[in-house]
């Protein structure tokens, strides 16, 4: 039986921690074989405060419970706010998926020899679902990691399987980059969803930094006046250092085979911190660390595709924030000059907002009891329905 339209509002805040993306979308459809319209969208940017309490407990600064517990709430209101902002224009929604804020991620350990560690990865996101259902008057799924982990995986990446539905192609292979704070890639093969093939096994991880070490440089080199580099201008006036790039790639992370998965806890400050430290030996200006730093996560991608994928893709889709950085795109073009580089924008999913539209599918996919995972790519036992529904008073009341 076909599913009827649903409008669904998704909602997440990266782990660049800039704001909230939030999207409308009408989607309709079974399983993989979905139909999107994409009607509306926004970026909220988070008080300047907020962001700095964030960063810093990203960061591993100690916070007590009680702090985090207002934290969670104002994370929660926030997220509320704007979707009540999308709903005062576009009208009621039937749900809302939202992602919430990362502030801590632990992937599994790694084996070593025959030792297979025992204990779960771990991963918190703020901004309760409950408190977002109340506000909103509207039912809300979040949590969307946990039954993942539960199941022996990371919680992440959990964007390909929406990539798989929504940006397969019939052909080409292709190579589905977003690089927010942190990069990730899912690998598609050839495939029609709307046909009778089953899925395809697809690859899928992260990549390393994507955004995350820039934006803390701009932010130390500018005295916090810049949060980011606009268009990459300033690292293009900068020279990278090829030796500074080889000595960073050399980390244990760029060798652990997927399934795999990183955050700020990784490539944050201390990362960062590390790197300025063994730049400083090579008398480098501040545009020639952003140039570096932007090479780091150019190199950080292609390492990984020529390491890990069976072959190189027919053409790569990038999206995130870093998407608009035209230096990083204009440096993976000379990188990868075989393989044609586009934005998702240019087959109908908007790069900027390309995650929030991700949980928008999810919490459509929990609403149906579709699971939303996919084992190949997190390293889960099983495939399991992603999120919990926190239903809304009126709801019940009615």
């Amino acid at each position: 039986m076909r599913s009827r339209s649903l409008l669904v509002i998704g909602l997440i805040s990266g782990t660049s921690a800039d704001g909230i993306d939030a999207v409308l979308v009408d989607i309709e459809g079974q399983g993989y074989n979905l139909q999107i319209n994409v009607m509306a969208g926004q970026t909220t940017p988070y008080p300047p405060a907020l962001r700095q309490q964030l960063i810093a407990l990203c960061a591993g600064e100690p916070i007590a419970l009680a702090d985090l517990a207002d934290l969670d709430d104002a994370i929660a209101q926030y997220f509320a706010q704007t979707a009540q902002t999308l709903i005062a224009h576009h009208g009621q929604v039937e749900l809302i998926a939202s992602h919430g804020q990362t502030v801590f991620h632990r992937p599994l350990p790694s084996p070593v020899g025959d030792y297979q560690p025992s204990k779960l990865a771990f991963s918190l996101q703020l901004g309760r679902g409950d408190l977002i259902a109340t506000l909103t008057e509207c039912p809300t799924i979040s949590n969307f990691r946990q039954a993942d982990i539960a199941a022996g995986g990371e919680g992440a990446p959990l964007v390909p399987p929406v990539d798989l539905a929504l940006l397969s192609h019939p052909q080409r292979w292709r190579c589905i980059q977003n690089i927010g704070g942190i990069g990730n890639v899912a690998f598609l093969p050839p495939w029609d969803p709307a046909g009778h093939e089953p899925p395809p096994s697809i690859l899928g991880w992260d990549t390393g930094p994507g955004n995350s070490l820039l934006d803390l440089a701009v932010e130390t080199f500018s005295a916090g006046k810049l949060t980011y580099d606009q268009n990459g201008a300033w690292a293009a006036q900068g020279k990278p250092c090829t030796a500074l790039v080889e000595q960073w790639l050399q980390h244990p992370y760029f060798e652990q085979h997927p399934p795999k998965s990183t955050g700020r806890e990784l490539f944050g400050n201390d990362f960062l911190e590390t790197c300025l430290e063994t730049a400083r030996s090579f008398e480098l200006t501040s545009a020639d660390i952003l140039a570096t730093l932007t090479e780091f996560t150019v190199a950080s991608i292609v390492k990984s595709y020529r390491q890990f994928l069976p072959h190189l893709p027919d053409e790569i889709l990038l999206c995130g924030g870093g998407s608009r950085n035209h230096y990083l795109v204009e440096r993976l073009r000379q990188q990868l000059m075989d393989v044609p580089i586009r934005k998702t924008d240019d087959i109908g999913v908007p790069a900027d907002l390309k995650e929030a539209v991700a949980f928008a599918v999810l919490g459509y996919w929990r609403y149906h009891a579709f699971p939303g995972n996919l084992p190949s790519v997190t390293g889960a036992t099983q495939a399991v329905l992603l999120g919990e529904l926190h239903p809304s008073l009126v709801a019940v009341g009615s």
